[in-house]
């Protein structure tokens, strides 16, 4: 067994599990996906504006090129086409919701059989809210770390209390840290998901199993019931991350369906209007050294392109915490630290 399996403590966040910086994490997954969009678009025009450094004066390339011609026509038929994309995105996500009155039956019964669980895992009724559920199985967890911690208090194996003690810490460490994170967290942000990738509950199955393994011959009876316990809760907890993570991201597509929608109405406007009424005339004279025609140009531009910036900061973040969650259980795709 590797050094690093054997170590019963681990890196618990999700930042410290990636090695990845907190900006980028702020980036790809914390941010408000409007302010990235935001960012994104005042980023790309500042980058877009760069070219008056090569050709500050575009009359002449106007008249001669068709440069607005050329881009708003095109701008136009990507539009549409996106559009159409989405609105189908969507209708994909609603279809998901509908079926004979069998499948909803059973989708019912699913849901009950897991709530029911639930509340024999943790001797109350299972919480509607989202957050609420998932903080009632983080602390029921942590309650069942206290009691392996106990029983094993007076084990003969110096080790077993060692890797046990260590372990437990970690853990109960962990599931304070959620439980905080869970905290007031409203489902339909990313607070609830982001507090729930923060909970390493594949890691530590993992050590219980491999705990369990080696120091077999010291366990009884009751330090083995503990250990089972504690990996009952730790399993009940994958499921329900999981699908509160799925409920999220048909969430997260259906907002970013209604906002392409909402930004492709101005987006279409200014294209058609750039591409009818604007030409090397229009706005003479410059500012900050620069033709004011460049300026019309790279605002309606980067305007147009907003809804595609928007469709990349959603994409984004759905498909880091897809990458983030591909397993479910103890099985560990990335390269984590421990």
């Amino acid at each position: 067994m590797s050094e690093d399996e054997s170590d019963a403590g681990t890196a618990n966040t999700m930042r410290e599990r990636a090695n990845e910086s907190r900006l980028k994490l702020w980036v790809l997954l914390s941010a408000n996906r409007l302010l990235v969009t935001g960012l994104l678009s005042v980023l790309f025009f500042g980058l877009f504006m760069l070219g008056a450094i090569v050709e500050p004066t575009l009359s002449e390339m106007l008249e001669e090129r068709a440069v607005i011609e050329a881009m708003f026509s095109t701008m136009i038929s990507a539009l549409i086409t996106g559009v159409t994309l989405v609105v189908t995105i969507s209708q994909l996500i609603i279809s998901q919701e509908n079926g004979p009155l069998g499948d909803q039956r059973q989708r019912m019964s699913d849901t009950m059989d897991f709530r029911g669980y639930v509340k024999e895992l943790t001797g109350k009724p299972a919480p509607a809210d989202p957050s609420a559920l998932l903080r009632e199985l983080v602390e029921t967890t942590e309650q069942r770390a206290r009691s392996l911690e106990e029983s094993v208090e007076n084990a003969d194996s110096d080790d077993l209390r060692g890797e046990v003690d260590e372990f437990t810490e970690s853990l109960i460490g962990n599931a304070e840290t959620v439980r905080d994170q869970l905290e007031g967290a409203k489902f339909g942000t990313f607070e609830v998901v982001n507090a729930a990738l923060d909970y390493n509950y594949s890691w530590k199955i993992f050590q219980i199993d491999r705990i369990e393994d080696e120091y077999g011959d010291d366990l009884d009876d009751e330090q083995l019931e503990a250990f089972d316990e504690l990996r009952t809760s730790l399993t009940m907890f994958g499921p329900a991350r999981e699908h509160i993570k799925t409920l999220y991201f048909q969430w997260e597509l259906i907002d970013l369906s209604r906002l392409i929608l909402y930004a492709a109405i101005p987006a279409l406007l200014i294209a058609g209007m750039m591409l009818s009424f604007v030409d090397a005339t229009s706005v003479p004279g410059t500012t900050a050294g620069v033709e004011n025609l460049l300026w019309l140009v790279g605002i309606a531009f980067t305007t147009t392109l907003v809804p595609f910036f928007l469709l990349t900061t959603y994409v984004t973040r759905v498909a880091t915490v897809a990458k983030r969650t591909l397993a479910i259980g103890p099985l560990i795709l990335r390269e984590s630290q421990r």
